[in-house]
C-alpha cells in the first residue's frame, strides 16, 4: 500500500468529517437563539444528509471516467466554508442554505477520496478502506468537542473556527495533486481497471448489501442527531456533557472501524458484516432502557464500535460486488444508502416533538433484527478477488 497516500487521504477525511461531526452538535444552540422545533433540528440534518449523498453516485459515476482528484481539495473547502456560515446565519432559511453548501462539498469530496484509497491498496483492501475511515471517524469525534468548545468561548460566531483544519488540509491536498493524477495514469491503475474489466456486476449483491447499509444508517443518524438531545433531554445532563456523549459514540467508533478492516482482510468481509449486526440487537434496546448516566455512557460506546465496525468491509464489498463501477459504488455505499437513513430523520424529530426524545430513540430497535438476518443473505467473497 502507498501509505504516504493513504494518510493524506484518511487525514482528508478526518477534515472533511469534522464538519459532519460537528453540525448535531451545533444544533442545541441553534434551537435556542432561532426557537426551533425538534422537527425544524431534524429538518437541519437532514437537508444536510440529502445534499451530502444524493449526488455522490453521479459524481462518483464521473469519476470512474474522469480524473476529478481536484474534487477532493474543492469538495474541502466547501464543507468547511458551509459550515463555519451556519452560525453566521441570520435566519433558517439561511441556515439551511449554508448547510446545503457543506452537504454538496463533502459530496464531492467522498466518491473521488474512496476511488483513490482503492487505487492506491493493494489487497488489504478492507484494511485500508477502514484506514481511510478511521480518519472520518477521528473527524467525526473531534468535531462535536470542537464546536461545543468554539461557540462556548466565541458564541456562534465560533463556527468560523472550524474552517481552519479543513482549509489547511486542502491546501496540502492541493500540493500533492499532480502526484496523485500520475497514479491515475501509472501501469499498476492500468492493470487494475484491465482486471476489472474481465469481471462482471451483481447488482442483485450490491442491492442487498445497499439495504443493509440504509438499516444502519437509520441507527446512526438517529444517534447521531439525537444523542445531546437525550443526554440534555432524557439523561438531565449539561448541553457540554451532550457533546461529549456524541464525541464518544464517534470515539467508540474509531475502534470499530480500524478493527473491522483488519479482522475483515482476516476472516472475510461477509463475516464481520454479519457480526457487526448481530450485537447491535441486544446493545441498543439495553441502551434505552438504563437510566443510569455511566451505563448509558458504556452501551453508547458499544454501539458506535458495532455499526463502524462494518465500514471498511461494506465499502469493499460494494466495490467488489460491481467492480467496473468502483466510484459509483463508493457513492452509493457512502452517498444514497446514508441519505435514506438521514431522510428518516425527519419523521423521528416529529415523533420526539409528540412523545419525547426517548420514545422517537425506541422506534429503530426493530431495525437491527432486520438488517441482522438481511446480513446472513449477502453473497460472500473471496479474500482478494472480485465477484466473477
Amino acid at each position: 500500500m502507498n501509505y504516504r497516500m493513504l494518510n493524506l487521504l484518511s487525514l482528508s477525511h478526518l477534515a472533511n468529517d469534522i464538519n459532519q461531526g460537528a453540525l448535531p452538535a451545533l444544533l442545541p444552540f441553534l434551537i435556542v437563539k432561532h426557537t426551533l422545533s425538534y422537527s425544524a433540528a431534524a429538518g437541519i440534518m437532514f437537508a444536510f444528509t440529502i445534499t451530502s449523498t444524493v449526488i455522490q453516485p453521479l459524481l462518483g459515476h464521473l469519476a470512474d471516467r474522469f480524473n476529478n482528484s481536484w474534487l477532493i481539495p474543492s469538495g474541502l473547502i466547501m464543507a468547511g466554508g458551509g459550515l463555519a456560515l451556519t452560525g453566521l446565519s441570520p435566519n433558517y432559511t439561511m441556515i439551511l442554505l449554508a448547510v446545503i453548501m457543506s452537504g454538496i462539498g463533502s459530496a464531492a469530496f467522498h466518491p473521488e477520496a474512496a476511488r483513490h484509497v482503492d487505487l492506491y491498496s493493494d489487497h488489504k483492501k478492507a484494511t485500508a478502506m477502514s484506514y481511510f475511515g478511521v480518519g472520518g471517524s477521528i473527524g467525526f469525534s473531534l468535531g462535536p468537542l470542537l464546536m461545543t468548545a468554539s461557540i462556548l468561548y466565541f458564541g456562534l460566531n465560533g463556527t468560523m473556527v472550524m474552517f481552519v483544519p479543513v482549509a489547511i488540509v486542502a491546501l496540502i491536498f492541493r500540493a500533492q495533486l499532480r502526484q496523485s493524477t500520475a497514479c491515475n495514469k501509472s501501469p499498476q491503475t492500468v492493470q487494475k481497471i484491465q482486471t476489472r474489466a474481465d469481471h462482471k456486476d451483481d447488482w442483485g449483491a450490491f442491492c442487498k448489501l445497499t439495504l443493509t447499509i440504509v438499516g444502519k444508517s437509520i441507527i446512526f443518524y438517529a444517534f447521531l442527531t439525537f444523542i445531546p438531545l437525550y443526554w440534555t433531554t432524557v439523561l438531565q445532563q449539561t448541553k457540554l456533557a451532550g457533546g461529549m456523549a456524541l464525541t464518544l459514540f464517534s470515539v467508540a467508533g474509531i475502534l470499530g472501524n480500524f478493527l473491522g478492516g483488519k479482522l475483515a482482510d482476516r476472516f472475510g468481509y461477509k463475516t464481520i458484516v454479519v457480526s457487526g449486526c448481530t450485537l447491535l440487537v441486544p446493545t441498543i434496546p439495553a441502551f434505552i432502557l438504563t437510566n443510569n448516566v455511566y451505563f448509558a455512557a458504556i452501551l453508547l460506546a458499544l454501539t458506535g464500535a458495532f455499526l463502524l465496525l462494518t465500514y471498511g468491509p461494506t465499502v469493499v464489498m460494494g466495490q467488489k460486488y460491481i467492480p467496473n463501477h468502483v466510484g459509483l459504488s463508493s457513492g452509493m455505499t457512502l452517498g444514497v444508502a446514508f441519505s435514506i437513513g438521514g431522510g428518516v430523520t425527519p419523521l423521528l424529530g416529529s415523533l420526539a416533538d409528540a412523545h419525547g426524545v426517548g420514545t422517537a430513540l425506541s422506534t429503530i430497535t426493530i431495525i437491527p433484527v432486520l438488517i441482522m438476518f438481511l446480513s446472513f443473505t449477502l453473497k460472500p467473497l473471496e479474500l482478494h478477488a472480485v465477484v466473477k
